[in-house]
C-alpha cells in the first residue's frame, strides 16, 4: 500500500481580519479565509479557501495579519462534518495550518518587510542589511584597513 501526503501550500490574500477565540484548555484558534487567484483564458478564477491556526501561530496570526495582506501558508486539508444550529449536516473544508509567511512590502503593510512564523517557534523576522556603504564609520572603524584573514 502507498503512503499518503496531505500538504497544501497557498498564496493568497486575506478576505477579513483573523478572529482568535479560546477553547477551554486555553489554547487560541485564529480563523480567517485567504482569496486566492488563477489566471485563465476566460480571465481571473478566484477561491475562496477557510485557514485555520492554532495556538502561538493562530496568536501571531491575529496579532500581525489584517484584511487585503498577502501571505503565504503552509498546512494540511482537513474536511469536517458537523450539525449547525438547526440540525442540518454541514461540510468544512479548511486548511490547517503550521507555518505562514508574510509577503509585501513595509508599504504594503506586512510590516517588517514580511517574516516567517511556524506553529512550533518565534517569530523570525527577515533581516536587511545597511543600505549606505558608509555605515561602517557609524561604528568607529574602518572595516577596509582591517582583514579578517
Amino acid at each position: 500500500m502507498a503512503g499518503s501526503y496531505n500538504r497544501v501550500i497557498l498564496v493568497g490574500n486575506l478576505t477579513r481580519d483573523p478572529e482568535i477565540r479560546y477553547i477551554a484548555s486555553g489554547a487560541g484558534v485564529a480563523k480567517f479565509a485567504l482569496a486566492v487567484n488563477r489566471r485563465t483564458k476566460q480571465g481571473d478564477e478566484t477561491t475562496f479557501v477557510d485557514i485555520v491556526a492554532w495556538d502561538k501561530l493562530g496568536e501571531t496570526c491575529n496579532t500581525y495579519l489584517k484584511k487585503g495582506m498577502s501571505v503565504l501558508v503552509e498546512g494540511r486539508l482537513v474536511i469536517r462534518k458537523y450539525d449547525d444550529k438547526e440540525g442540518v449536516k454541514r461540510t468544512a473544508v479548511e486548511v490547517v495550518i503550521d507555518n505562514m509567511q508574510m509577503l509585501g512590502s513595509r508599504q504594503d503593510g506586512a510590516g517588517s518587510g514580511g517574516g516567517e512564523y511556524s506553529g512550533n517557534s518565534a517569530p523570525r523576522a527577515n533581516a536587511t542589511a545597511p543600505s549606505n556603504a558608509s555605515s561602517a564609520d557609524a561604528f568607529g572603524d574602518d572595516l577596509d584597513d582591517e582583514i579578517p584573514f
